[in-house]
C-alpha cells in the first residue's frame, strides 16, 4: 500500500497532521471516516496519481495526527475546525486550491470545507452521508435504532469512552462490523482488519471519536442550520455517492434530493456496495473521482450536473 507515496508530519497551527503524498498534477485531498485512517483509500489512490497529486491524511484525532483539545462546546472537534486545519496543511504543501473528497465523517469535513472555503476548494465529494443538520432535523425512530451510535457517542464524557474502552473488541465486532466493514469478499485482507480493530485500543482515539460525535450533535449542526437558513450553497462541483443497500435510501428515499438545496452543481448516484463503499468498490469510486476532477477543471459551461 502507498508504495510510491512519501510520508510527512505537517505542522499546522493546532498540531501536526500525518499525510502521505503521491503523484503529480492538480491536487486532491482524500479524507477517511469513522473508525478508520487514511489507509481506507489504498485501493483508489494509484488510479488517481497518473494525472493528480494525491494527499491522504489521518484526520486530527486519529492515527498519527494530533489530538484536538477538549473544550466544553466541542468546537475543537468541529468539522469547521478540522477543515481549517486541512486548508492550512494543503497550503503548507504548496496547494492554494485543491479538490477534496471524504467518506463518512471525512465527507462531513469535505462539504464543510467547500462551504467555508469556496475560493480554495475546487471540487468536493461526500460519500454515504447527508448534511449533519439534515440528519438531526429528519431523525426518527428508524434512524435512532439503526444509527444508534450517533446518540451513544455524543453522550457526555466519560460514559461512552468508558464503555468502549472496557471491551473494544466487542464494540468493533458488534457495531463496526455490523456497519459493513469487512463484508465485501476479497476487499479486506486480515492484516487490514487487524489494523482497523487496533484503532479502538487507543483511548485517545476513542475520546476523539466521541468528541467528533458530540460536535456533530451540537456545533456542527448549528453551522449547518445557519448556512441552510442563510441560503449558502456549495458552489464548486459536488459528487455524492451512497450505498444502494445501505441506510440512507431507507432513511431518505432520494438521497440526491436531500443534497440538492445544498449545491449548485451536483452529481450523485448509488453504488452496489455497503456503507464502506470506497473499499467495497474502489474502481468505481476512482472513476467517479476522476469524473469530478474533470468537471472541476473544465469551463463553467461544462459543469452541468450529470444525470443521477
Amino acid at each position: 500500500m502507498f508504495e510510491n507515496f512519501a510520508s510527512r508530519l505537517v505542522d499546522v497551527a493546532r498540531g501536526a497532521i500525518f499525510a502521505r503524498i503521491g503523484g503529480s498534477g492538480r491536487p486532491i485531498l482524500l479524507l477517511h471516516g469513522y473508525p478508520q485512517t487514511h489507509v481506507m483509500w489504498h485501493g483508489v489512490v494509484d488510479r488517481l496519481t497518473g494525472d493528480h497529486t494525491v494527499v491522504v491524511v489521518d484526520l486530527p484525532g486519529y492515527g498519527l495526527s494530533f489530538r484536538p483539545r477538549t473544550v466544553p462546546d466541542h468546537s475543537e472537534h468541529a468539522k469547521r475546525a478540522l477543515g481549517d486545519d486541512l486548508v492550512e496543511l494543503m497550503a503548507a504543501l504548496g496547494f492554494e486550491t485543491f479538490a477534496v473528497a471524504g467518506h463518512d465523517r471525512g465527507g462531513r469535513v469535505a462539504y464543510r470545507m467547500a462551504l467555508d472555503h469556496p475560493g480554495v476548494v475546487s471540487a468536493a465529494g461526500a460519500f454515504d452521508v447527508v448534511p449533519t443538520g439534515e440528519v438531526w432535523s429528519r431523525a426518527d425512530a428508524q434512524m435512532a435504532l439503526t444509527y444508534w451510535h450517533w446518540a451513544f457517542l455524543a453522550q457526555p464524557a466519560p460514559l461512552p469512552e468508558d464503555l468502549i474502552d472496557a471491551n473494544p473488541s466487542a464494540f468493533f465486532e458488534s457495531h463496526v462490523r455490523a456497519l459493513g466493514l469487512g463484508r465485501a469478499p476479497d476487499r479486506y485482507p486480515e492484516e487490514l482488519m487487524t489494523l482497523y480493530r487496533g484503532i479502538l485500543d487507543d483511548p485517545t482515539v476513542v475520546h476523539a471519536i466521541c468528541e467528533d460525535y458530540r460536535a456533530g450533535a451540537g456545533i456542527d449542526r448549528e453551522h449547518d442550520d445557519h448556512d441552510r437558513s442563510a441560503g449558502r450553497r456549495i458552489g464548486c462541483p459536488l459528487l455524492v455517492l451512497w450505498s444502494a443497500s445501505g441506510a440512507l435510501p431507507r432513511f431518505y428515499g432520494d438521497v440526491a434530493a436531500v443534497w440538492e438545496p445544498w449545491a449548485v452543481d451536483l452529481r450523485g448516484r448509488a453504488l452496489d456496495a455497503g456503507h464502506f463503499l470506497v473499499e467495497d468498490q474502489p474502481e468505481q469510486v476512482a472513476d467517479e473521482l476522476l469524473g469530478l476532477l474533470r468537471r472541476a477543471s473544465g469551463p463553467p459551461g461544462a459543469r452541468e450536473p450529470l444525470p443521477r
